[in-house]
C-alpha cells in the first residue's frame, strides 16, 4: 500500500519523509502519523483533507456522482435489491445467497419488539417534544434493557446488538411517533415486510387495520436504502469516535442520532418543507429565486446541491422516480406545497445558474416531498434517516472494533494565553 513517499520540507529542520498509501479506488492518500515525532502536527478543520480511518464499506466519488456500497452502485441496489438485503451487504461486506437471506430476514423480525418497560419510558418525555430528542433517550436507554451483550470484545455479541439495533429502529421510531400523537402504540408484525412493517406501526390503530399500499411501501424501502451509509460523514465519524473510547454500541448509535440532527447533516429534507413554507405560494418563487443568487442575501434553496457530490447526487435520480410514482399512486395534484416543489425543480434543472453551479435537487429535496406526501410529519423525518442510518453506522462500529484502533483524540492549534499567575481577588482592574 505505500510504495511511494511524500517528502515534507521544513524550514530549519531535516526533510521528513511520509509513505504515501493507496486505496482501491479514489486518491492517494499521504500518512502523516510520524510527524508528531517532529514536534508537529497538521491543521484541518472540518477534516477536509483528513482520513480519519481505513474502511471497506463505503466509497463515494463526488466529482462523478458515484456512490458505491462494497463496490456495488447504489443505483444497482436500489432498482434490484432491498433494505434488508443491503443491511446485510454493509454489515458482513458480501451480498446473501437465498438460504443466507432467508436466515437474516427471519433473525431481524424475531428481534423486532422492544421490552415492554421501555414503554413506560416514554412517560417521562413531553408530548410535544421533537421526536429526535425523544429518539436520543430511548435508544441511548436500550443498554439499560438489553446489557446482556454489551461485550464489545465479544464478535457475537456485536453481532447480537447489531440485529437488535436494525430490527428495533422502525418500531422505536413508531413508537416516538404515535407517543407524539397521542395514539397506541402498534406492536411490529413479522408477517410484514420491514418497509410495510414500519408504514404498519406508523399509520394503522388497533382499532382499524389498514392494507398498506405496495407502491408506498417500495417508496419507503428505497428512502432506507438511499440513506443506508454514506461513508465518512458527520454522524458516522461521531459513531466511530464514540466507538473507539469503548462505549457500548446503543450509546454509540443514540451518538449519532445527536450528531444527524443538525440541520446541515440529517435535518436537510425537514429543511427543504420548512424553506416550501417560507416561499409559501408559487407567486413568490421568482422573488426567492433572485433572492437565492443574490451572494449578499443570507437565504438558500434547501435541498439542491451537495457538500460533496459536485455533479449530480446519484441518490437523488432513484428518489426521482420514486417521487413521481408516489405522487401518481396518491393522486396528489392539488397540494399547494408540493406544485411550489415541483416548480422549483423544473427551475433547477432548467435555469443556467443552477446548471453551471451543478445545483440540482438532491436526496433531501426529494425525500422530503415524499415522507410529506405519505403524511409523516416533518419532525418525523429525520428520525426516519436515523433509522435507515442505524445500519451503516453499527457496520462502521463493528468494522472499527475488529482491527486494531485508537481511542480518537484530535489536535488543535491553540491560540489562547500563554501561562500566566492568578491575581488576588482585591488586586484585580
Amino acid at each position: 500500500m505505500a510504495d511511494k513517499k511524500a517528502q515534507l520540507i521544513i524550514e530549519g529542520a531535516a526533510p521528513v519523509e511520509l509513505p504515501i498509501l493507496t486505496g482501491t479506488v479514489g486518491p492517494d492518500v499521504i500518512d502523516v502519523r510520524s510527524l508528531t515525532a517532529t514536534g508537529r502536527f497538521t491543521f484541518d478543520p472540518g477534516f477536509m483533507s483528513t482520513a480519519s480511518c481505513e474502511s471497506k464499506i463505503t466509497y463515494i466519488d463526488g466529482d462523478n456522482g458515484i456512490l458505491l456500497h462494497r463496490g456495488y452502485p447504489i443505483e444497482q441496489l436500489a432498482e434490484k435489491s432491498d433494505y434488508l438485503e443491503t443491511c446485510y451487504l454493509l454489515l458482513n461486506g458480501e451480498l446473501p445467497t437465498a438460504e443466507q437471506k432467508a436466515q437474516f430476514v427471519s433473525t431481524v423480525k424475531n428481534h423486532t419488539m422492544v421490552h415492554e418497560q421501555l414503554k413506560t419510558f416514554f412517560n417521562g418525555f413531553r408530548r410535544d417534544a421533537h421526536p429526535m430528542a425523544v429518539m436520543c433517550g430511548v435508544v441511548g436507554a436500550l443498554s439499560a434493557f438489553y446489557h446482556d451483550s454489551l461485550d464489545i470484545n465479544n464478535p457475537q455479541h456485536r453481532e447480537i446488538s447489531a440485529i437488535r439495533l436494525v430490527a428495533k429502529m422502525p418500531t422505536l421510531a413508531a413508537m416516538v411517533y404515535k407517543y407524539s400523537m397521542g395514539q397506541p402504540m402498534m406492536y411490529p408484525r413479522n408477517d410484514l415486510t420491514y418497509a410495510e412493517n414500519f408504514l404498519h406501526m406508523m399509520f394503522n390503530t388497533p382499532c382499524e387495520i389498514k392494507p398498506i399500499s405496495p407502491v408506498l411501501a417500495k417508496a419507503m424501502d428505497r428512502i432506507f436504502i438511499l440513506h443506508a451509509d454514506h461513508e465518512q460523514n458527520a454522524s458516522t465519524s461521531t459513531v466511530r469516535l464514540a466507538g473507539s473510547s469503548g462505549a457500548n454500541p446503543f450509546a454509540c448509535i443514540a451518538a449519532g442520532i445527536a450528531a444527524l440532527w443538525g440541520p446541515a447533516h440529517g435535518g436537510a429534507n425537514e429543511a427543504v418543507l420548512t424553506m416550501l413554507d417560507e416561499i409559501g405560494d408559487v407567486s413568490n418563487i421568482d422573488k426567492f429565486i433572485a433572492k437565492a443568487k443574490d451572494k449578499n442575501d443570507p437565504f438558500k434553496l434547501m435541498g439542491f446541491g451537495h457538500r460533496v457530490y459536485k455533479n449530480r447526487d446519484p441518490r437523488a435520480t432513484v428518489m426521482k422516480q420514486t417521487c413521481d410514482e408516489v405522487l401518481k399512486e396518491l393522486g396528489i395534484n392539488n397540494d399547494p406545497q408540493l406544485e411550489l416543489a415541483m416548480r422549483l425543480e423544473e427551475i433547477a434543472l432548467t435555469d443556467p445558474y443552477f446548471i453551471e453551479r451543478s445545483l440540482y435537487p438532491n436526496v433531501d429535496f426529494y425525500s422530503g416531498i415524499i415522507l410529506k406526501a405519505i403524511g409523516i410529519p416533518t419532525s418525523m423525518f429525520t428520525v426516519i434517516f436515523a433509522l435507515a442510518r442505524t445500519v451503516g453506522w453499527i457496520s462502521h462500529w463493528k468494522e472499527m472494533l475488529s482491527s486494531p484502533y485508537k481511542i480518537g483524540r484530535p489536535r488543535q492549534l491553540y491560540t489562547g494565553y500563554e501561562s500566566r499567575d492568578i491575581i488576588k481577588l482585591e488586586d484585580r482592574k
